[in-house]
């Protein structure tokens, strides 16, 4: 069977880089957590900082999730270390993926999990040291509960091809849960597609 990925994914799934050993002392100063394990996919980032310099100076991950996550995190845990928690907050999905040599369409959604859970551990740094006034969460409204899919998280998707339902959750991981969220998500989606696109949902739901 041909390997679907890129070497340099293949590398990362095989080789992963920086997990938390099962034994491991690793003293976090952030810790985040993205994913629902019901699912199947979770991912725990740990982060060390350089206080003075604001750095980002060795991280963590576990991970319950597939290939592309492994590899993903893998990829995201050795760019950010050297970076501010500025320019380690604002790494997308879409630049891990591109150092990997891209992802299969329908496993990028599995790239997202990394830097939501980076995102988390960086603002869970800031509270732990009283810097409130960093934490940066999205004002936006929570369309999944189960996967903590957002409108936000459901525009991105539609930019990134997503123009049914079943797309949508290859993308964000929603409704595959529960499922309740189904009508609200495909509302948001058309609503996304008309804004970006000045068009309906090709093929509905």
């Amino acid at each position: 069977m041909n390997w679907a990925y890129s070497d340099i994914v293949r590398d990362h799934f095989a080789n992963p880089r920086n997990v938390l050993g099962k034994d491991e002392d690793f003293q976090a100063d952030g810790d985040g957590m993205a994913g629902n394990i019901t699912c199947g996919d979770q991912m725990r980032m740990l982060i060390q900082v350089d206080e003075g310099a604001g750095t980002i100076r060795d991280c963590r991950w576990q991970t319950y999730g597939c290939a592309s996550a492994i590899a993903s995190t893998s990829m995201l845990s050795e760019v950010v270390k050297g970076l501010t928690l500025d320019e380690a907050f604002a790494i997308s999905p879409k630049d891990i993926a591109t150092r990997l040599g891209g992802l299969p369409d329908n496993k990028v959604h599995c790239s997202v999990l990394g830097d939501k859970a980076l995102r988390a551990a960086i603002n869970d740094y800031y509270e732990r040291h009283g810097l409130t006034d960093k934490v940066r969460r999205e004002q936006s409204r929570l369309v999944c509960q189960c996967m903590n899919v957002t409108d936000h998280d459901i525009e991105d998707a539609v930019l990134e091809g997503a123009r049914s339902y079943q797309q949508l959750q290859e993308h964000t991981k929603l409704g595959t849960v529960c499922g309740q969220c189904q009508d609200e998500a495909t509302t948001v989606m058309e609503a996304a597609i008309a804004k970006h696109f000045g068009g309906g949902c090709p093929g509905g739901g």
